[in-house]
């Protein structure tokens, strides 16, 4: 796990002000394995891609910036390794599985006093 992949990242990082978004591009432009992001001021949230381990960025911009950074989603971009019929292998969407009865039950007809 120590080998850099590429990947995209998607961090949350408390931004108040305009500032903080200055910085925050600042310190991601000088990092030479992140290759293109973007700052969400509204959601909070920072989205890098290239060539690196999503946690050295996070703790790199959490020792600059002084605040928490979470990883919300890791996005591995290293397309055409995997095994199977070509990503066609997804879950259907939840179903439920139960049969209601067609007698009325005791919970649902009303009381009548």
């Amino acid at each position: 796990m120590s080998e850099k992949r590429q990947c995209c990242a998607v961090m949350r990082l408390n931004l108040d002000c305009n500032a903080c978004c200055r910085k925050v591009r600042r310190i991601i432009i000088n990092m030479k394995e992140v290759d293109t992001h973007m700052i969400d001021k509204k959601e909070r949230q920072i989205i890098v891609c290239g060539r690196f381990r999503p946690s050295d960025v996070a703790v790199k911009l959490q020792k600059k910036m002084k605040r928490r950074v979470e990883i919300l989603e890791v996005e591995d971009l290293a397309g055409g390794h995997e095994e199977g019929d070509g990503g066609q292998e997804h879950e259907p969407p939840y179903e439920t599985t139960y049969e209601y009865s067609e007698q009325p039950d005791h919970m649902t007809t009303p009381l009548l006093c």
